[in-house]
């Protein structure tokens, strides 16, 4: 499901980033330009990278494309 909107970035290309090394959303702006037009998309590629990193549960996003 994308994520951010703005640069098509979907909740894969998030995943994928992360297994790469993405820690963090500044991470994600240099490597997917996350965040970098309009910043709507902020809590929720967060909230992926986490889930990506085990930090949490899995983001709304993929939860949404699994149903």
């Amino acid at each position: 499901m994308y994520v951010c909107v703005c640069n098509a970035v979907t909740d894969n290309q998030i995943r994928e980033a992360a297994q790469s090394g993405a820690r963090t959303l500044r991470d994600l702006r240099q490597q997917l330009g996350v965040t970098r037009d309009c910043g709507r998309c902020a809590s929720c590629a967060h909230e992926c990278l986490r889930a990506a990193n085990g930090d949490s549960k899995p983001c709304k996003a993929a939860r949404k494309s699994k149903i």
